[in-house]
């Protein structure tokens, strides 16, 4: 059976539901120093480690401090919008192609 542009939809609908939450950007840990003189922390180990979320809004590059609690979920999250990027260029030839077939059938009758 041939795919129609209303199929195709219907399982992009369905097929992106699964994939939420889905966000785009890249997940960082970073060592920086504190403000605390002699730290030990920062002498041992160059710095405090945490996690920042790193990505892009409205054109501009934004980090945001994420807690260690929650970068697993971030992590997730971030996986979920590259399967996402991944399912609109699959629905981008899949679309077309049968709007291409529909106009096709349209043009025969």
């Amino acid at each position: 059976m041939k795919e129609t542009p209303e199929r195709v939809i219907k399982w992009f609908r369905s097929a992106s539901q699964k994939l939420a939450p889905a966000v785009a950007g890249s997940l960082s840990l970073r060592k920086s120093p504190c403000i605390r003189k002699n730290c030990p922390v920062c002498a041992r180990d160059g710095g405090h480690a945490s996690y920042a979320l790193y990505g892009r809004l409205n054109g501009k590059r934004f980090s945001i401090y994420v807690p260690n609690e929650l970068a697993p979920e971030i992590s997730e999250a971030i996986e979920n919008g590259q399967r996402l990027q991944d399912l609109l260029n699959e629905a981008a030839v899949r679309y077309t192609k049968a709007l291409k077939e529909s106009r096709n059938r349209k043009r025969k009758t």
